[in-house]
Order: structure tokens, then sequence, then C-alpha cells
């Protein structure tokens, strides 16, 4: 079965995570904008960054056989910097157009501020522009208060609920947001946010319906296997293999296919690989052996 991992941070991550997640059955990745666990202090720092997640990380990925696309947004903890915020606002306004950004995100909450309003509003407002969907982070404290705060936003911001995932949800948010007609997203973690088996009593529960799920895997104790490891759970469980594939494959496709840069049929087509290529002069080899082939062979 192929998996869509729609919530991975890939640039934290390693070469060694690409081959085991490929190994696993993970076809295709999301990979949202994210911060750096400290603070940037200069809006070339994001263009930088904006610039690797559609060109080196890209590559990167296609270098195992997993197709690469990414949110661009201000998270919400940078919101808060008030010596970048309105500038990299308008660095979005250039970037969001371009291949491979199939929406604007992770946005959202985290303190809850009045700063973090505001730029959730402005950055809904450009996902209208732009006609793109939009990828909601959910605080990780008081996150029912949070949650409701957000889905009122994005009802008053006149963005069509389908376009809006809302992530990081619980047993407490799930319910809040299928009522709301957006989609759910649950991060699944080793310790802390949502784990397998609490997924699973979900699904039995809910459905398969506007339902993801991702591993939300990045620079902290996290674990970019957690899609597959969750399928499995699915299965010794008992859910029907095709909620399972809906869940982990259509799911996904079908809601950021909604930006018009993701196209179905090409995404079910598995890639080549050829590591014989690089990119602006870099590759991943390091001095190693080139594989060419596909990895369905």
């Amino acid at each position: 079965m192929k998996m869509f991992d729609p919530h991975i941070h890939m640039s934290s991550r390693t070469t060694d995570d690409y081959q085991a997640m490929r190994r696993e059955g993970i076809h295709a990745i999301v990979e949202p904008a994210f911060w750096m666990g400290q603070p940037r202090t200069h809006i070339g720092t994001f263009e930088d960054y904006f610039l690797s997640l559609l060109g080196w990380e890209r590559f990167r990925a296609s270098q195992f056989g997993i197709r690469h696309f990414c949110t661009l947004g201000l998270n919400p903890k940078e919101t808060n910097n008030p010596d970048i915020a309105d500038g990299v606002i308008a660095l979005l306004d250039r970037y969001l157009d371009k291949d491979g950004v199939v929406a604007v995100g992770e946005i959202g909450f985290d303190d809850e501020t009045a700063a973090e309003e505001h730029y959730f509003q402005l950055q809904l407002e450009l996902a209208v522009k732009h006609e793109l969907p939009v990828l909601v982070h959910t605080p990780h404290r008081d996150k029912k208060a949070g949650t409701i705060r957000s889905l009122a936003l994005v009802r008053d911001s006149g963005i069509p609920e389908e376009r809006v995932l809302i992530d990081h949800n619980t047993e407490e948010t799930l319910p809040l947001v299928l009522d709301s007609g957006c989609w759910a997203g649950h991060s699944i973690y080793p310790n802390t946010k949502m784990s397998e088996p609490r997924m699973v009593a979900l699904v039995q529960q809910y459905g398969s319906e506007r339902i993801i799920i991702n591993s939300a895997a990045d620079w902290g104790i996290s674990d970019p296997l957690k899609v597959p490891k969750t399928v499995a759970a699915f299965r010794a469980a008992g859910i029907a293999e095709r909620d399972i594939e809906t869940i982990v494959w259509r799911n996904p496709i079908r809601f950021f296919a909604q930006s018009g840069k993701l196209d179905i049929a090409e995404a079910e087509a598995s890639l080549d690989v050829d590591q014989r290529q690089q990119w602006q002069g870099n590759s991943v080899l390091r001095g190693q052996q080139p594989q060419v082939d596909t990895l369905d062979q």
C-alpha cells in the first residue's frame, strides 16, 4: 500500500530516514514550513529556508523515490516577533505561487496572543488570494479553546472549510473539526500528541471521511515511520483496507490536490530514482555508488 505523510519536517531529518520511509511504503510527503528551535533574526533567513524547501529538499526526497511538496507560512511561534513578521508576510505573497507549494501553513495559534491572531488572519487572506488550501496548527496547551478560536477565524475569513486542514487533533477536538466541514489531521508521536491505539479507536468511532494522519517528525523526539506503524495498528485492529488506504493515501492527495499543484495521476505513479543527478552541483552520495532504477523493481 502506498502511503503519504502529509506533515513531516524533513529538513531536520537524515537521508537514512528517507531510505527507511521509502522501504516502508511512503511515496509522497508534505513538508510544512517550521521554526528552527530559536528565533530567526533576519528576513533573508526565511527566504533561504523557503528556497531550500522548493529546491534542495524536494530534490533530496526524489533521490529516494519520494515526491516532496511543501506548505509555506509564518509559524505561530514566529508571529510574536515584530521585527520579522510583516516582512515574512510580504515574502509569502511572492512565494505562494511557486511550483510545489500546496498550501499556506502551518499557521494558527501557539500561546494564543493577539499577534498570533493577527497573522493567522493575514495568512488566511493570502490563502484566499492565492486560491490555496490552509494547514492549521492547533496549540499544544488549551487545545480545545485554540481549536474553537481557529475554526471561528476560518469561518470569518470566507475560505471554504473543505480547503482547511486542522492538524494535531485529539479526542476532544476531532468532533468539533468534523462538524465544521474542515479536514482533521492527527500527529502520531512516540510519547505525546496521538498514539497508534488512540488513533485506532478514533477511526473505529468516526470512520475515514476527512481523516488524515501524519508523523509531524522534526528535530525533536519524533518518528518518521509513524504513518506505516499506524497502518500496522489499523490492520491489527481489523480496520478495512479500503479505509486505511483512504486515510493514508487518498485523503491527503484529495486535500492537497485542491492547490492545483498536485496532479493525482502523477502522484499515483512511482518515481524513478537516479542518484547520478545533482542539485546545483551537489548530490546525496558523498562518493558512494549511485542507485539508478525504480524502487518497485
